[in-house]
């Protein structure tokens, strides 16, 4: 048996474990330089208010509900991840991280066990030790969790936040209740094409022949179509090394000066290496992209990227800076207003594995220095040295007006509990 656990409205809920006077009352959080609304309790769902909605276009609505509006607190929703993945980790014998609020489990030998009383298990163990809500489904597959867990959560009064699903009948019940448009990886075009035939149900979608959706949706969506039925393909997945690394950000204004737009970049270099090193890999490519406000018509457009071939396989800060530079110098227009810029390093080897050219060079007092520099970051905190094309007389950050304290990562920010 498998396991589909995620936490209700994880980042919401992470504000609310150290906010519980805001429990039973609206709730979003924003995006990066809190741009729109990446996450909602359900009493702002019920407010209307949609994923992805523009702040600034919501904010009348957000003074008259007193909705509480959080920026996005990446350094807490980690931690809190973290903490509730361990407690997942402990208890159960095969686990997959799938995302930041998402683990899928699995349960091989649990024939004998109450499913349903080990899932309440777990979720008062994963609450009383986090805070955090979560609803879990068990079914004979992934697919299968993926669709009792949309149960549990969706009549949690009655499933009290566990749903198994262990019996054909329950399966065929629950697929005829689920729209194809909600199946796990059915996407927006799919579901149109379905539509058109008439295809309105995860019921629907599995009574199509194989060769059907074999022919409509390659072998993938067969394995779906497998999975949905009953019959395991989907296995849980090998947590691998990232193929490819990015750093983008959107700025607080706009910019149209090559320089700063520059020490973005460069900055942008510097975290994509420092990724690199943690998971122990090199690059052999380096992608920079710039591009301008999209949101203001009124303004010029522009969107270009470029892909830079390394000469060596590198994780130092120094190289990947300029090529990323490099790129940029490619790119740039002159005259245009830009609003965002990234850097994406590809083509990753291991660290270990080398392949040089007859005529490149290596820097060999890099790695050493790189590792210098990781140290004193590590031990005295983020950025503590920096580099000089960093600009150091000056401090980028995002705009995050709302921020809230990194409670369980700063001692100096941790909650303060005062007694009368």
């Amino acid at each position: 048996m498998y396991a589909l656990v995620d936490c209700n409205n994880f980042y919401a809920s992470c504000e609310r474990v150290f906010r519980p006077d805001l429990n039973g009352k609206p709730v979003v959080v924003l995006s990066n330089n809190d741009g729109c609304v990446i996450a909602r309790s359900n009493e702002s769902k019920a407010l209307g208010i949609p994923m992805g909605a523009a702040a600034f276009k919501f904010q009348k609505l957000f003074d008259e509900h007193q909705v509480a509006v959080f920026s996005t607190n990446f350094v807490l929703y980690g931690d809190m991840s973290m903490r509730v993945m361990t407690i997942l980790a402990e208890m159960a014998p095969e686990i997959e991280i799938y995302s930041i609020d998402e683990a899928f489990l699995r349960f091989d030998g649990f024939e004998l066990h109450d499913l349903e009383k080990y899932g309440r298990e777990i979720e008062r163990k994963v609450y009383k030790s986090t805070g955090i809500p979560i609803s879990i489904g068990f079914a004979p597959t992934k697919a299968l969790a993926k669709v009792a867990n949309k149960i549990a959560k969706k009549f949690s009064e009655r499933t009290r936040n566990v749903y198994v699903i262990d019996t054909e009948e329950k399966r065929i019940k629950a697929l005829k209740w689920l729209k194809v448009e909600d199946v796990w990886g059915i996407g927006r075009q799919y579901t149109k094409k379905f539509q058109v035939k008439k295809i309105v149900t995860a019921f629907d979608f599995v009574s199509l022949s194989d060769d059907y959706v074999r022919h409509e949706m390659s072998v993938v969506g067969l394995r779906l179509k497998k999975d949905l039925e009953g019959e395991e393909t989907l296995d849980l997945e090998v947590r691998k090394p990232k193929q490819a690394i990015a750093t983008t950000r959107s700025f607080e204004n706009m910019y149209t000066d090559f320089e700063d737009i520059k020490e973005r970049v460069a900055s942008f270099a510097i975290k994509c290496s420092e990724k690199l090193r943690k998971q122990h890999t090199h690059c052999n490519s380096v992608m920079v992209f710039i591009h301008s406000n999209g949101f203001r018509k009124d303004l010029p457009q522009y969107y270009k990227n470029i892909v830079v071939k390394t000469e060596f396989p590198t994780h130092a800060a120094n190289d990947i800076i300029r090529y990323a530079v490099l790129g940029l110098r490619t790119i740039f227009k002159q005259g245009i207003p830009y609003k965002k810029a990234g850097v994406i390093v590809g083509d990753l080897t291991p660290e270990g594995e080398k392949q040089y050219t007859l005529f490149s060079v290596e820097n060999p007092k890099l790695d050493p220095l790189m590792k210098s520099i990781d140290r004193i970051n590590t031990r005295l905190g983020t950025n503590k040295v920096k580099f000089a094309c960093q600009d150091l007389g000056r401090t980028w950050k995002m705009r995050q007006e709302k921020l809230s304290p990194r409670f369980t990562t700063q001692l100096n920010e941790v909650i303060e509990i005062h007694i009368d």
